[in-house]
């Protein structure tokens, strides 16, 4: 038994160490899907904001939310990372701040 956990311990580093790029993007894919999804339902389908926020509610909860309505502009905070999405023009939608 203690063979197999060694194996399984083993094993999961070393897929750890193989997977660390995607493993490191994975907290800023909360806050910027939630800041992108949220501009786009918001401000481009011109959705109510309960509805969009309800729209956008992940599993992983956000620790920071902020939605300036003169600016059109969502940010996002979520697992350490914060993230913006500003609505552009109806031809373009909304997009990620850099």
């Amino acid at each position: 038994m203690k063979r197999f956990l060694l194996l399984l311990l083993v094993l999961l580093l070393g897929w750890i160490v193989y997977e660390r790029e995607n493993l490191w993007a994975f907290p800023d894919i909360i806050s910027a899907y939630t800041a992108k999804e949220y501009c786009s339902c918001r401000y481009v389908m011109n959705n109510d904001a309960e509805y969009c926020r309800g729209y956008v509610k992940q599993w992983l909860p956000t620790s920071q939310f902020s939605d300036d309505p003169a600016r059109k502009t969502i940010t996002v905070s979520g697992m350490g990372r914060s993230n913006s999405a500003q609505w552009q023009s109806e031809r373009q939608g909304c997009r990620l701040n850099p």
